[in-house]
């Protein structure tokens, strides 16, 4: 099989699948309250893909070189039936891995094991303080840190490993968590990883000057730990590696802001109700439902799916890099999809 590549020669090897546009959170980074209160109307059922649409998509995507599953959201756990799901992605020939990415909520022991015997690989879990006071201000349903802290315990216990801890850090919200976090995760195994504020979507009120770029947070790890660079541990990797010095484990930094790795980036998006995007920071998607619930064959979707990526250009971290200077503190959203609809 030839490879799959882009305009810029990147290949296509993860294929990122949001379940439900639902979630239990209201984190003011991503799904603030003021938009997504009572009143917001989420997709109903009928138009989310369903397992054998989901399932068919990843099997025509691994066709084509896709060898990497990470099941996302909103909130993927309030899927109901997610292991029946899971079972059938991880016998789909080529797939060699699949991740979860939860807020933790909804992660026990029983589920955690559960998703295991599925076929889950590994499972990341969002944590963007230690403090639970300020964890729960924003999270905004006062869902405290100790009790994702337990999902992480029950990740571990599972076999969900390496487990991974992702921190999105905001000038004057929780910059001041960076070393009681890392404090929390240093020998314990799991890999914590922080993320600089990004300008997803345009309901979080996204400014330049509330990100804590990428040297900030290492000079701030630096003034407490030794830290040693680590190479990519795989291509299309997104995180900057590090080792404490002491055999303390592993950390990293996310930095999509101030160091972008758009000529890297091996990823597509599947949002739930079947529209590919080829970048996080998207506008449109392409319909993939459509032609799934109008007879295509498989050969059909398999040639548009390849299109849509050999036609890809993406690099939207790159230009917003390069236009810094330009542009105003507040930034230009340009009615970029919501985090909550295709995930991170």
């Amino acid at each position: 099989m030839s490879t799959l590549t882009d305009t810029r020669s990147r290949p296509l090897r993860d294929l990122r699948i949001s379940l439900t546009d639902r979630c239990n959170f209201r984190c003011t980074y991503c799904m603030p309250r003021e938009l997504f209160g009572a009143e917001h109307l989420f997709l109903p059922r009928r138009e989310l893909l369903d397992f054998d649409e989901i399932e068919r998509i990843a099997r025509i995507a691994a066709g084509l070189g896709v060898t990497k599953l990470r099941l996302t959201g909103g909130e993927p756990l309030l899927r109901r039936d997610i292991d029946v799901l899971i079972r059938r992605l991880a016998a789909i020939d080529g797939i060699d891995d699949i991740c979860l990415t939860t807020n933790g909520s909804l992660l026990t022991e029983r589920r955690a094991r559960e998703l295991k015997a599925a076929g889950v690989n590994r499972v990341t879990l969002s944590l963007d303080a230690i403090d639970d006071e300020r964890f729960m201000a924003i999270n905004d349903v006062g869902f405290p840190a100790a009790k994702v802290l337990e999902a992480v315990d029950h990740a571990v216990a599972a076999g969900l490993t390496p487990v991974k801890v992702n921190c999105v850090i905001q000038r004057g919200v929780n910059d001041d968590q960076i070393l009681p976090m890392a404090e929390a995760f240093r020998h314990t195994g799991v890999v914590l990883r922080f993320i600089e504020y990004m300008d997803v979507g345009t309901s979080n009120g996204w400014r330049l000057d509330d990100v804590v770029p990428a040297r900030e947070i290492l000079d701030t790890l630096r003034s407490r730990y030794g830290l040693t660079r680590q190479p990519a541990g795989q291509p299309g990797e997104t995180a900057n590696r590090w080792h404490y010095d002491d055999g303390a484990g592993e950390i990293g930094v996310i930095a999509s802001v101030s160091m972008p790795f758009c000529g890297g980036c091996t990823r597509a998006r599947l949002s739930a109700i079947g529209e590919l995007y080829t970048c996080l920071f998207g506008v449109h998607g392409h319909d993939l439902r459509t032609p799934l619930r109008s007879g295509a064959s498989d050969a059909d979707i398999a040639a548009q799916l390849a299109g849509i990526w050999h036609a890809r250009d993406d690099r939207y971290s790159e230009q917003r890099g390069e236009e810094t200077a330009q542009r105003s503190p507040s930034g230009d959203a340009d009615g970029r999809v919501e985090m909550s609809y295709i995930g991170g």
